[in-house]
């Protein structure tokens, strides 16, 4: 992944990979369908789907005049709303989310914190056997790589904010470390006495409790890492890419359209943005 530098602070960009695409064919079906108009389309496979249907030469067509003249003269953008994309992203911010969420028209799946901070958790109760328990935190984090941040000197606030936070609720939670820890590796903690490393990779050896977060996600800052599956229909991309796509949109979702809109193929560019409609 990328690194770049805004305000003076290291970030990593995303990194996003076309996991699905429709195809525009049952777009150009839903339209022909709506104005009775098979015979004029010059894609073969539309023109004779009344009568034979192939799926696989519709969903493969590369161009479709009807969309264009629709998307871009008539402006009726309805009927696009029948292809879509699907997209992985890798290594985005939980603000970017927490953006990403407002556009209501999309399929979004979430890596979890509440089953995936397990490691984090780990790392904390371990540190509690060491003579400096933030600076063995600090070294654990630093290595799992959870941030959109690279910069060292910034990530060394947030992740004692985080060892501060964990330690506040320790000190004042009996039940803290069965909460934390999955009962099978509870026995590490007194076989282990004394030495952070070794509990830590018993720890991380062992059984994880899956729903670790729900108790510690209070942790969590907007510059954690989260990974996720996005699918737009093209109308709904159209006004993701004009809104996100924009130097007035927030940095980091900016880079995440500007890299959504690296992955997603001509023929869909062509109808949701001028500069492609020609090309």
């Amino acid at each position: 992944m990328e690194k770049i530098e805004k305000y003076c602070i290291e970030y990593e960009k995303p990194k996003v990979t076309l996991l699905q695409e429709s195809g525009l064919g049952v777009a150009e079906i839903a339209a022909r369908t709506c104005y009775d108009s098979f015979e004029n389309s010059e894609n073969a496979c539309i023109k004779h789907a009344m009568e034979e249907l192939d799926t696989e030469a519709i969903n493969n067509i590369a161009d479709s005049d009807l969309l264009s003249n629709l998307a871009w003269v008539h402006h009726h953008h309805s009927i696009i709303e029948h292809a879509t994309l699907s997209y992985l992203i890798q290594g985005t911010s939980r603000g970017v989310l927490q953006e990403h969420a407002r556009h209501r028209l999309q399929a979004i799946s979430v890596r979890s914190t509440r089953y995936t901070m397990s490691s984090v958790i780990n790392a904390f109760v371990a540190s509690l056997e060491s003579t400096d328990s933030f600076t063995f935190f600090l070294e654990k984090i630093l290595e799992l790589n959870l941030f959109v941040v690279t910069d060292e000197k910034y990530l060394a606030i947030e992740i004692k904010a985080m060892h501060d936070k964990l330690y506040f609720q320790y000190e004042r939670d009996s039940s803290f470390i069965t909460n934390a820890i999955a009962k099978s590796s509870l026995p590490f903690i007194s076989e282990c006495k004394g030495d952070s490393q070794t509990l830590y990779e018993a720890f991380q050896m062992g059984k994880k409790k899956r729903n670790v977060g729900d108790g510690f996600k209070h942790i969590v800052s907007d510059n954690w890492k989260v990974d996720m599956v996005v699918t737009f229909n093209i109308r709904s991309l159209k006004n993701y890419f004009d809104l996100r796509d924009s130097g007035a949109a927030w940095f980091q979702i900016q880079w995440l359209a500007e890299e959504m809109k690296k992955v997603t193929p001509k023929k869909y560019l062509k109808l949701i943005d001028k500069k492609y409609r020609d090309a």
